[in-house]
């Protein structure tokens, strides 16, 4: 009879949970963010910060190309005479002189220059590219972080709230003398370290939560809710595609390598930049003296350059010529680091596929059918409290393993789409 009895509060209190849990659920809604993979890049692409930052580079790279066009402005001088003592000259405030000049730069510096702001403008179009796609990879990571660790939240909160009012009823029960004192204390721990589990799980996911508002430029207030479907299971995705064009795809669309192949086009120019810098610029002037030295009303022309004896640019040209073998070998490592990445992940990622489809797809389903059994049978009481904790505890650390699974497989596709840059896998 006690038992029965026992049994009848355990079961109205475990009603009295979920229905506690779907009200509280109802309450912070209005503060839920229910979002799709789409819906999320779309919000990133239009309210992303860093973006418009890097956006504003280009603009000031494009502006850099103006300034190079601009020829120097020519140089106006006027001078007026204070005193002079010669009497014959009249008086001396008429004694005016003025003149114009203007410099022009040899060896093609101007056109050189012109190149060296477009290569600029192009750098800062690849360096924005290749922050979209850090941010973008961040983002996509996020987004599947928090949908799997959400499933697996769920799995604790229904143990927590089993277990939570259990103990209240075992412990008026332990008062009454009805049970002994180590089945209480079993539940305590199960409990408890589900209680420590649970915490650290949910830090996890506020931490990866604020990173994520951060990159869709969310209310801090607001809990962001993914919507997904998974829908991989059986399917060969990662070896339907080859090796070498995921390394093909890299060269062709990795930023970052442009950025690399760029700076030793940067640097070429730069070289011959320098080479140029070493012919002197000249200027063309006109002067004209009312009451010169030779006459009045003096009108001569003039040019004026350096002679280039002693400083020829020497140490200029020696740096371009440095920079453009290191840009080389930064590209190169550049190549074979991008390599490396692909052959990594690539085969990390089939490794992540075999794995996971050689799991039975029923099993998920089959395993929670398992589980719905083993609390009727505790129900009836055809097995004992202990084993019925076991049965959950193994329950709960399959599920676990499972959803971990289930995202590092689609975290493995994206990392691909990251180190190709190219969506190749995208969900």
């Amino acid at each position: 009879m006690l038992k029965k009895v026992v049994l009848h509060i355990l079961l109205l209190q475990l009603g009295f949970a979920i229905a506690g849990t779907a009200a509280k659920a109802q309450d912070v809604a209005t503060d839920t963010l229910k979002i799709t993979i789409k819906q999320a890049e779309d919000l990133f692409l239009k309210n992303n910060l860093q973006l418009i930052i890097q956006r504003y580079n280009i603009d000031n790279a494009n502006a850099q190309i103006i300034t190079a066009r601009l020829f120097p402005n020519p140089d106006f001088n006027y001078s007026n005479g204070i005193h002079t003592n010669d009497a014959s000259q009249g008086p001396a405030y008429k004694d005016h002189s003025m003149g114009i000049s203007q410099l022009f730069t040899t060896a093609g510096k101007r056109n050189k220059n012109i190149q060296l702001a477009k290569i600029s403008v192009e750098q800062s179009k690849y360096q924005f590219f290749d922050l979209l796609r850090t941010l973008k990879f961040t983002l996509r990571n996020d987004f599947y972080t928090i949908y799997f660790q959400e499933q697996s939240a769920r799995v604790y909160n229904d143990e927590i709230n089993s277990l939570s009012k259990t103990l209240v009823v075992f412990k008026q029960q332990y008062d009454k003398g009805n049970i002994a004192k180590k089945e209480v204390l079993r539940i305590q721990s199960q409990l408890y370290s589900l209680q420590a589990e649970y915490n650290n799980l949910q830090a996890g996911i506020d931490t990866t939560q604020s990173e994520f508002k951060l990159l869709i430029k969310s209310g801090s207030n607001t809990y962001v809710k993914p919507v997904f479907n998974y829908d991989l299971d059986g399917k060969n995705i990662v070896s339907a595609v080859p090796y070498q064009k995921l390394l093909d795809s890299a060269y062709v669309n990795r930023y970052d390598l442009k950025l690399a192949k760029s700076a030793v086009d940067y640097n070429n120019v730069n070289l011959q930049l320098q080479k140029a810098t070493a012919v002197p610029d000249f200027s063309l002037s006109l002067n004209y003296d009312k009451l010169g030295g030779y006459g009045t009303n003096f009108l001569g022309g003039g040019i004026e350059f350096n002679l280039p004896f002693f400083n020829r640019n020497q140490g200029g040209i020696k740096q371009a010529r440095i920079a453009i073998d290191q840009s080389k070998v930064q590209l190169q490592s550049q190549q074979d680091h991008i390599e490396s990445d692909i052959a990594t992940n690539y085969k990390g990622a089939l490794r992540l596929e075999k794995l996971y489809n050689s799991f039975d797809p029923q099993f998920k389903d089959d395993f929670e059918h398992l589980i719905q059994e083993v609390f009727k049978n505790y129900e009836k009481r055809n097995i004992s409290m202990l084993e019925f904790l076991d049965f959950y505890d193994s329950y709960k650390t399959n599920t676990l393993q499972l959803n971990t699974l289930e995202l590092n497989r689609v975290t493995s596709l994206e990392q691909l789409n990251y180190v190709t840059g190219t969506s190749f896998f995208n969900q």
